[in-house]
């Protein structure tokens, strides 16, 4: 029994003691909380206190959460739990976590700033959030859940309200016999506890879970709770589609104005928070599918009812400028507006289908400040083969690729590198996607009558030292930029050709003498955009050193280890694995030998083996570099690279 129990029920027992009995007891009493209030100071942390007497206590024979239906989870298991080690730096240091040394610095900032041991460790960058978390909940003999090996129920964690989930960094992730298990940076915070428990009607049982993970996790889950809401509101609202809600003026208009006009501002948030380049609107026979393209895939994201198709289209429309009225042909239109302070232009294309009318929005920045040939992440033998032809004062560089292959990003990279005060530099354009100080932009408008080639003629009487051509699409742009380009101009454009070696014949096809061609060109550059592995859960794999042989990796590229990484997926990436792109090049200068190739019309084939063998990498062979580097997958590269 409780020694200060024993003591206390003795003294008030009914039995007569003397006073030297009564002082005897009173010592032992004093003694015995003395002793238990040192073991309490000797078990406790300063930055982590034990829990409180509404936290549930667990088993684990390892500080992960795994739960699974065809066994017990953590907390389903008897309350008799691990040690908690007598201190948690010393827990840390035992587990190979952290050193002495990030220790000592770690509790050194600790007494100037007073933060909590392990926040100072991830804040200083000794240890990782995510690591924290897992010690934390073994230190306090608690279930630990990875949020991105089970994410939770974005439904289910609506059970808490926003606020409130905010407030304690609380996520509800599961029902657990009639118990609700709620994910806490703090699990131990009794105040929380409680009223968790009060607002869901649920006993709870703490977990300790990453709070960066908790964090994006809460706020996705509030992010797509308001959208849905917003579509409840659309469709139960007889009103959705009035005059006043659909023709409001303003793109910006505060959320709170109309269902219609808060359901297409919440679509957008949720669109440029999860860093999507394109939204579709896309109507099937039963209701309209809403998807957005993340790194170039597009991934479903909401299913609405089919009666918000109309006044959805119809409120894009408004903000875009197409006319409302006609829904039988297509439409483009163009509008800005601001989301967490950050600028954002949208251009609209809509199409009648058999279903209905679709739309889809591009999400452009219009002022890209790190745009430049850094961002590109040419290697030094790309600069090499690169850079020179567009700092000479004059020839034409292509760039070229299918849709949404970068061309137009790593144009702008490199006007910018040339954007100097002595220059003079035009672009021709549709439409202008960036805005760049220091470039007259034109944009093309054809129901006044001005072309790419109109626009051109214009451009080369107001003495441009650079010509920027969005695209050449037809025989006479074509034209127009070779002779530019071979009477002292430097022209940059884009061009939809696979490979580099394609262009010329291309440009040979469209009409341009081979002659021509021949002396305008001085580099082709073929480009492809790849998802890069997720940094935050990407890991390192043992390399198949007779599958990179097959792919086409020679013994230079296999004279070190290679290092192949692949993730599973987590928050950060939405599960892709996959987070951010980057481009692979595939960069051909054209020397004398490749120009009377051009001149001879020989084929692509001859033109890309003569370039190969002056040392230019083709798109798998670049592709390839950047797999046993780590910073490609195989399976992305052949999905990008056939």
């Amino acid at each position: 029994m409780n020694p200060v129990t024993d003591c206390g029920n003795s003294l008030h027992s009914g039995t007569d003691l003397t006073v030297e009995q009564v002082e005897a007891r009173l010592q032992k009493i004093i003694d015995a909380v003395r002793a238990a209030t040192e073991a309490r100071s000797d078990d406790s942390d300063t930055s982590d206190a034990s829990p409180g007497d509404g936290v549930a206590r667990a088993t684990l024979t390892e500080p992960t959460f795994v739960p699974s239906r065809d066994r017990e989870p953590p907390w389903a298991q008897p309350i008799d739990g691990p040690r908690r080690s007598s201190r948690f730096g010393q827990l840390l240091l035992t587990r190979g976590l952290v050193t002495v040394e990030e220790l000592d610095a770690a509790l050194a900032e600790q007494q100037q700033g007073g933060r909590r041991i392990g926040e100072t460790l991830v804040e200083i960058g000794a240890m990782s959030s995510l690591d924290m978390a897992r010690a934390l909940a073994e230190h306090l003999g608690m279930p630990f859940v990875d949020l991105d090996e089970r994410p939770p129920d974005l439904l289910l964690a609506t059970l808490i309200p926003e606020e409130v989930a905010r407030r304690y960094r609380a996520l509800a992730v599961e029902r657990w016999s009639g118990q609700l298990v709620v994910a806490m940076a703090s699990p131990n915070d009794v105040f929380a506890l409680d009223d968790l428990r009060v607002l869901t009607g649920y006993p709870i049982i703490a977990a300790v879970a990453d709070a960066q993970q908790l964090g994006a996790f809460i706020e996705r889950a509030f992010q797509r709770s308001g959208i849905e809401s917003t579509f409840d509101d659309a469709v139960t609202n007889p009103e959705m589609d009035s005059d006043d809600e659909l023709f409001a003026d303003d793109a910006n208009t505060n959320v709170s104005d109309g269902p219609i006009i808060r359901l297409v501002n919440a679509l957008l948030e949720q669109a440029i928070t999860d860093r999507a380049s394109d939204l579709h609107v896309e109507p099937t026979s039963t209701g309209v599918n809403i998807r957005m393209r993340v790194d170039g895939i597009l991934h479903d994201t909401f299913e609405a009812p089919l009666n918000t198709l109309r006044p959805l289209v119809s409120r894009l429309k408004v903000m875009g400028g197409a006319d409302i009225a006609q829904s039988r042909t297509p439409q483009d239109g163009r509008f800005s507006l601001t989301v967490h302070d950050r600028v954002v232009d949208v251009r609209l294309a809509t199409m009648p289908t058999a279903a209905g009318e679709s739309a889809v929005l591009r999400l452009l920045d219009p002022v890209r400040s790190a745009m430049s040939i850094e961002s590109l992440g040419l290697t030094t033998a790309e600069e090499r083969r690169f850079v020179p032809a567009f700092m000479a004062s004059q020839g034409a560089v292509f760039i070229t690729g299918p849709t949404g292959s970068g061309k137009s990003s790593t144009a702008y990279a490199v006007a910018s590198a040339i954007n100097r005060r002595d220059r003079s530099i035009i672009s021709v354009e549709d439409p202008v996607e960036y805005r760049i100080d220091g470039i007259k932009q034109v944009q093309i408008n054809r129901r006044a009558g001005m072309t790419f080639a109109s626009a051109l003629r214009s451009t080369l009487r107001v003495d441009p030292d650079v010509i920027l051509i969005g695209e050449v699409r037809d025989a006479e742009t074509a034209r127009i930029a070779a002779d530019a380009s071979i009477t002292g101009h430097l022209v940059l454009s884009t061009l939809h050709t696979t490979r580099a070696a394609a262009t010329p014949v291309r440009l040979v096809d469209m009409g341009v003498e081979p002659y021509l061609v021949a002396s305008a060109l001085s580099c082709i550059v073929a480009q492809r955009l790849v998802r890069k592995p997720c940094e935050h859960c990407a890991r390192e794999l043992e390399p198949d050193l007779d599958l990179l042989r097959e792919l086409g990796a020679d013994d230079a590229m296999l004279a070190e280890r290679p290092t192949i990484r692949s993730g599973p997926g987590c928050t950060h990436c939405l599960r892709t694995g996959y987070r951010g792109r980057a481009a692979v090049f595939e960069i051909m200068p054209v020397t004398e030998d490749i120009a009377h190739l051009i001149i001879t019309r020989a084929a692509s084939s001859e033109i890309e083996r003569l370039a190969v063998e002056q040392g230019m990498d083709t798109l798998r062979t670049a592709a390839l570099r950047r797999v046993v580097r780590g910073e490609l997958t195989v399976d992305e590269m052949l999905r990008v690279v056939s």
